[in-house]
């Protein structure tokens, strides 16, 4: 028998690094799963929620999640569809569906990052290592994007179609891998294949930032296969991707194909190019791993992977395509995945020997990293525990915070009703409850009207513009509400067009609308046809 090698490397497997390691991930799993029922609103919940209160009132024909218009929506993905099923199955309300949807994915994320790392080691403590570098190794600058599967990022996303489709992604991967086989397994046939073509269809239709890190991801683990696969396994694989591309051009919610020539998408992805040491710099340690792995393997996955994201990435800035910023998980994960393996896998591979003073360097290195990306990130406990719970060491930390309610308002607008509103808040969470907004929260391609319903929101709102002109906006959406600011812009609180209704935080107001155009009508009486066309 081999004499056992010995290093000074700290065993990864040994009970007290499994306990150490099990422990942090249960702990944060804890704080996720809280997330569920808490569901903290600071983004982009408001829209994934209005697609749900569409699709229950018009499964086949939903219109517009966000203004009164019938024009098709990339929101109404298979995902959203199949929660709206669930709903109107179970009569369950749509926060509660939502916390259904947070649930799958953060199943589907901690199943996924498991599935595709035991594809490339066996180690008992890849696992959790792998759960650790993904939710805290990005950087010391708090950065929360959705697709992004950082600690406060995941937080805030958990019900939207990115962590569902990330999730999906990762198995995609796995199965990919499994699929092309490897030095002890035969590839698999036909039929799997055409499974994966499905799978990447569903995660390119469910969130289409993802579903190009999946296609990255596909072409890094065909590349990188060993042995290099045969023939007839690249006549699968072209098979599967055809298979996508019909499922694609098949789907009766949106044009898929018409989503690359789309624009509008730039401006509010430009941050993502901002800071990037700051909010990335602990992923330099992923990058050295990589660096290990290349030395090993010219072809090895997670390296190619790696370098087409980043070549995406690099390539997006500069030519002013900031969207192309939303590739950069496909720069983070295989970096943060390729540090946990090496890491677990350095204390028992024989290459370790060479490098004993070098390994527990690494190890503390990686410690302190994932210590300090969860300081970065202690903001999220804010998410669970009140103020005066938390230790006065984290009550200055940097957070996101959650928004406040607008239940004050949504309670009194009937669900399909328009509201004018330019309240950033209200724009973005009304939606949410069932009314419309005269102009849309957030980019739309598909609405024609777009510029002319911005335009016309920011007139009403313009304190030069006359009050004749304001009613006839009003008249010409079928705006029967307003939210403004008491003693802002727009028609003051005593004009006798309107009513108030309610009165929210921040001098917020809900007022009724009693007039529009010629003569007084009773605001509860039946609305006028809108520009969009009302429903």
């Amino acid at each position: 028998m081999a004499p056992r090698v010995t290093t000074g490397f700290p065993r990864p497997a040994s009970d007290a690094g499994r306990r150490v390691t099990g422990g942090a991930v249960l702990l944060l799993a804890a704080l996720l799963l809280l997330m569920v029922v808490r569901l903290p609103w600071a983004g982009d919940l408001g829209v994934h929620a209005a697609v749900l209160e569409r699709l229950r009132t018009d499964l086949s024909h939903p219109g517009n999640p966000l203004v009164d218009a019938h024009t098709p929506s990339p929101y109404y993905s298979p995902w959203t569809v199949l929660l709206a099923v669930v709903a109107e199955a179970t009569g369950a309300g749509t926060f509660p569906v939502l916390r259904l949807a947070a649930l799958v994915g953060l199943v589907l994320l901690v199943t996924g990052v498991r599935a595709f790392v035991v594809t490339f080691t066996r180690r008992a403590a890849a696992v959790p290592l792998a759960l650790l570098c993904v939710l805290l190794l990005h950087g010391v600058r708090l950065f929360a994007w959705s697709g992004f599967p950082g600690l406060t990022s995941l937080c805030l996303s958990l019900a939207y179609p990115s962590t569902f489709a990330l999730g999906l992604t990762l198995h995609f991967l796995a199965l990919l891998r499994r699929a092309l086989g490897g030095r002890t397994e035969a590839a698999r046939g036909l039929p799997a294949f055409l499974v994966l073509g499905a799978l990447l269809a569903c995660v390119l239709l469910s969130h289409q930032f993802t579903g190009a890190v999946a296609v990255l991801g596909a072409a890094a683990m065909l590349l990188g296969a060993r042995p290099w696969p045969a023939r007839a396994v690249w006549a699968r694989a072209g098979a599967a991707g055809a298979l996508t591309l019909v499922v694609l051009a098949l789907w009766p919610y949106y044009p898929f194909f018409s989503l690359p020539g789309a624009g509008g998408l730039e401006d509010i992805h430009r941050p993502l190019y901002d800071h990037l040491a700051a909010k990335f710099c602990l992923v330099g340690l992923g990058v050295v791993a990589l660096g290990a792995r290349w030395w090993r393997d010219r072809r090895d996955p997670l390296v190619i992977f790696f370098l087409l994201g980043l070549a995406v990435f690099a390539a997006g800035g500069p030519s002013g395509h900031y969207s192309w910023g939303r590739i950069l998980p496909a720069v983070l994960l295989p970096a943060q995945l390729a540090l946990a393996i090496e890491v677990a896998d350095a204390g028992a591979d024989a290459f370790a020997r060479r490098s004993r003073a070098v390994a527990p360097a690494v190890a503390a290195v990686t410690v302190l990293a994932l210590l300090a990306g969860a300081w970065t990130q202690a903001g999220a406990l804010t998410y669970v525990l009140r103020d005066a719970a938390l230790p006065p060491v984290l009550r200055d930390v940097h957070r996101i915070a959650p928004w406040p309610s607008f239940t004050w308002a949504a309670r009194h607008v009937p669900k399909g009703a328009t509201v004018m509103t330019d309240d950033y808040l209200a724009l973005r969470m009304l939606p949410a409850y069932g009314p419309y907004t005269v102009a849309p929260a957030y980019p739309d391609f598909f609405l024609p009207d777009e510029r002319r319903r911005r335009e016309a929101t920011r007139r009403y709102f313009d304190p030069a513009t006359a009050r004749a002109e304001r009613l006839g906006i009003l008249k010409e959406y079928g705006a029967r509400w307003v939210v403004q600011r008491t003693g802002g812009p727009g028609l003051p609180k005593d004009d006798p067009a309107l009513r108030e209704a309610a009165r929210g935080p921040g001098g917020l107001a809900l007022f009724e609308v009693a007039e529009v155009g010629r003569g007084v009508v009773s605001a509860r009486g039946a609305a006028p046809a809108t520009a969009g066309g009302a429903r």
